[in-house]
């Protein structure tokens, strides 16, 4: 089972800083963000994290790789915690794909199909973290109890929020486990069927691959993964997990960036 991750985005949120670095290595405490998903994919059963790069971000690439000669230099100075620090992070077990053009969300996952194929795989956005790494196990098991059915986590937002995020509809079959009849991306307030927003973390079953490659350009131009999402609802049953706000952590904006970060800084202290 793969973990997917999309990365290949711009970060024009985080503009101009992001015009070197880009948004998925900048720091999070004490490491970068994209390195928390990585060890939350691998964390919840994911024999492989897949992240699906840009061509021109081999910033990643760097940071996930061997580097035995500085893990010596500091050990030399007796700097044994930054040498295992250097050492975890090239060690864990990750791959790349490449969207060579940002042409949506569907068009990243779908570039991963050669890596998913015939098996169910999570997609973790790098938009949010999990520091517990709790939220992807929870998805799994929910649809290991649904036939393995593909498996959101949503999270309830305030009235004025909605029609920022996809939104989803359903009836409860069991506390904090819904099972989602309709979907609706950034509707308006009064045409949204409930709260509950998808939050970043999917289990999907293969089948939206197979949708993906014949998703035409929706919002934007772009392969929408809503869009194939909502094919996929017509074909398969589909369940939601709510999930509380302190469950995870956004930090797609430099306002959620700072104030993840001074939560997660004064936890660890």
């Amino acid at each position: 089972m793969k973990a997917l991750i999309p990365a290949a985005g711009m970060g024009t949120r985080f503009m101009p800083y992001t015009k070197t670095v880009c948004k998925e290595m900048i720091m999070l405490v004490d490491k970068p963000v994209i390195q928390y998903v990585v060890e939350e994919g691998l964390s919840s059963g994911a024999d492989e994290v897949v992240i699906i790069n840009g061509p021109d971000k081999k910033l990643i690439e760097e940071h996930f790789s061997p580097n035995p000669e500085l893990v010596k230099t500091l050990r030399d100075a007796g700097k044994d915690a930054y040498a295992d620090a250097v050492e975890h992070a090239g060690n864990l077990k990750v791959s790349y794909v490449y969207q060579t053009y940002p042409r949506g969300l569907g068009d990243a996952v779908h570039t991963a199909a050669s890596k998913t194929k015939d098996e169910p795989f999570f997609v973790l956005l790098g938009d949010v973290v999990v520091p517990d790494n709790r939220i992807c196990e929870r998805l799994k098991e929910v649809s290991e109890a649904h036939g393995n059915a593909s498996v959101l986590a949503v999270l309830p937002v305030p009235e004025d929020m909605i029609s920022r995020f996809g939104i989803v509809g359903g009836k409860e079959t069991e506390p904090g486990v819904i099972k989602i009849d309709t979907m609706v991306e950034k509707p308006k307030p009064e045409d949204a069927p409930s709260n509950l927003s998808i939050f970043g973390r999917y289990l999907f079953t293969p089948r939206i691959q197979e949708i993906l490659a014949h998703t035409k350009p929706g919002v934007g131009g772009e392969i929408q993964l809503t869009d194939a999402m909502i094919e996929l609802l017509g074909e398969e049953d589909m369940y939601a997990v709510v999930i509380d706000e302190n469950d995870g952590y956004d930090v797609g904006t430099v306002d959620t960036w700072a104030k993840t970060n001074a939560v997660l800084f004064a936890e660890r202290k």
